[in-house]
């Protein structure tokens, strides 16, 4: 595919753009009501009016704290702060010769990677991140850092980010609005093309923000991406970059046939949100109509309404109060109590939290939790997520892995000449919603273990314990290092064999003495 120029990105961006807005009364939405303070659909990007109240219309805080446990249950049971949660495992395509030498290399660089992420903003970053998944569709820019910072991760807001589809329904094109100061251009961008109308720009308002784009176009011939930097204002292109690894990363909670954008469990739970947010507020203001109170003046010459002030109530002019000599002053009759709104309440906050899933483990001033109870609620929140589950390691942790491998590899950090595909190094979550999957397979093979000690000898000869042992180790992602080879292996057996044939020699020494004492 040649290279397109600035006319025809901006064509194709426009398209983009004109699809997404399709999802904006959906999109919207949701980050009203749950998540405010990271909307941008209420016109702070276009107004740039920074600090501005989020929440005038937000009057129950469910949604907000909901999603937020959501993101947070996600991050502790996918990506767990300052702990490994994925392994690098060599793959069928390596020779099983070279296998072991392999695994020692990647669990070398798995080690590496993981150090690098802990002095990087990957925890942060990620947040914010699955906040965005809980709409419905997250996106992660993954670029080179510094010598303190050695890679940068930057969760781009939704609204921000237009996409299209290549094949097999894989995002392939970017397009994100961008805001940089005129001064910082250069910084962001070294390799920016100077122009004139740049210079001056810089020259005559380096604070002043310019609003660009820049998108990343996948080649389909070259399985290259070309990346492009667009001054919108002028219709430039400042940067053109040649890469093979695309550092934007997009994930989908779960995506319908033929649409281009996912649906979080926000946009299944939206309408009981509004409806909660809705009832919520009639039932306020029918508290404050209990509280304040209305009230009729009779307008008879005795009361003048226009010179008096009730607080905090309202006063309104009648002829009467009923009857010719009806009250001069009365309180006007409510409609009725809003009593059965609270029962109505309860439901729909219980939809939200279970849509949500956040209600699985009991209040915390109930008794202790065993081990084994928390291990069964991982497990049940792993088999709630259900597809959500695969396409959350295929999307997010997968293409993570790879794009950090790939900066750490250009950065020297590491020498990885093999390809993270499934192939030659796999990536294995190791992290606990993974693991509580895992953790299924273990027990069933215990318990044929134990079923098969019980028929005795026969049943016995079906099991290999070091093969069991393998089997283990590799479900728990036990570092190959602490694991012994074949070789040493055999050289412990061979040594356990010896100590015990030379402990033998002394009782059969000692009972051959024995038998000389009784025959004399």
């Amino acid at each position: 595919m040649p290279r397109l120029n600035v006319n025809e990105l901006m064509e194709r961006e426009a398209k983009a753009q004109a699809r997404k807005d399709q999802w904006r009364s959906i999109y919207e939405d949701c980050y009203e009501y749950a998540l405010p303070q990271r909307n941008l659909y209420d016109g702070n990007w276009e107004g740039k009016v920074p600090g501005q109240s989020k929440m005038s219309r937000v009057f129950d805080s469910t949604a907000i704290h909901a999603t937020q446990r959501f993101a947070n249950r996600l991050q502790a049971g996918l990506f767990p702060p300052y702990k490994q949660w994925c392994r690098l495992e060599a793959g069928t395509g390596i020779p099983e010769e070279q296998r072991t030498q392999a695994q020692s290399i990647l669990d070398n660089y798995n080690t590496r990677m993981f150090d690098a992420i802990r002095q990087s903003n990957l925890d942060l970053a990620m947040g914010e991140f699955l906040l965005d998944m809980a709409v419905g569709t997250g996106v992660m820019m993954i670029t080179p850092g510094d010598e303190s910072t050695p890679i940068r991760f930057t969760a781009i807001p939704q609204y921000l980010v237009a996409i299209e589809e290549g094949s097999y329904g894989n995002v392939s094109n970017i397009y994100r609005k961008l805001r940089v100061k005129a001064e910082a251009i250069f910084r962001e961008f070294p390799d920016a093309q100077t122009s004139v109308e740049l210079d001056e720009a810089i020259s005559r308002s380096p604070e002043k923000e310019l609003d660009l784009i820049d998108a990343v176009i996948f080649d389909n011939e070259t399985g290259r991406y070309h990346y492009h930097v667009i001054w919108l204002t002028k219709r430039q292109e400042l940067v053109y970059r040649e890469m093979r690894s695309s550092p934007f990363v997009v994930a989908r909670y779960m995506k319908v046939a033929g649409e281009v954008y996912g649906r979080g469990p926000l946009v299944t739970a939206i309408s009981d949100v509004k409806t909660l947010n809705k009832t919520l507020e009639l039932v306020l203001k029918n508290a404050s109509l209990s509280i304040a109170g209305v009230y009729t003046a009779a307008d008879d010459g005795v009361l003048n309404p226009q010179n008096i002030k009730i607080q905090p109530g309202a006063v309104i002019a009648v002829a009467r109060n009923g009857g010719p000599q009806g009250a001069s002053l009365a309180p006007l009759p409510r409609a009725g109590d809003f009593n059965t709104s609270q029962i109505v309440i309860n439901d729909l906050r219980m939809n939200i939290k279970k849509i949500l899933m956040d209600d699985t483990l009991p209040p915390d001033n109930m008794s202790a939790r065993s081990a084994t109870e928390i291990a069964e609620r991982t497990r049940e929140l792993a088999s709630n997520l259900g597809s959500a589950f695969g396409r959350l390691i295929t999307e997010t942790m997968v293409p993570i892995v790879s794009r950090i491998l790939f900066v750490m590899d250009q950065q020297g950090l590491i020498d990885l000449p093999l390809k993270v595909n499934g192939v030659e190094v796999k990536v294995v979550p190791v992290s606990p919603l993974a693991q509580a999957q895992k953790l299924q397979e273990i027990n069933d093979v215990v318990q044929y273990m134990q079923i098969a000690n019980q028929m005795g000898p026969q049943g016995q000869a079906t099991i290999s314990v070091p093969r069991v042992l393998e089997f283990i180790a590799e479900r728990f992602g036990i570092d190959s290092n602490l694991l012994t080879t074949e070789e040493e292996q055999m050289m412990m057996m061979q040594q356990m064999m010896m100590m015990q044939q030379a402990a033998a020699q002394p009782e059969q020494v000692n009972d051959g003495g024995a038998v000389e004492e009784a025959i004399q």
